[in-house]
């Protein structure tokens, strides 16, 4: 089975830390800065900065 998890990312530019979506459809951007965080693939999303934690 596979499971969507929420994510708690940091962005690399700013370091705001924010929960992104893991199978995000649209692409997540940071709210402090703008920087992409993750794109969409059709499936898991690709995460383009560091993730903090795995939330369940």
């Amino acid at each position: 089975m596979n499971l969507s998890k929420f994510l708690k990312v940091k962005c690399n530019d700013c370091e705001n830390e924010q929960i992104i979506f893991g199978n995000a459809a649209t692409a997540v951007k940071c709210l402090v800065c703008g920087r992409t965080l993750a794109e969409p693939t059709g499936g898991k999303a690709q995460i383009k900065t560091q993730i903090i934690e795995v939330l369940e």
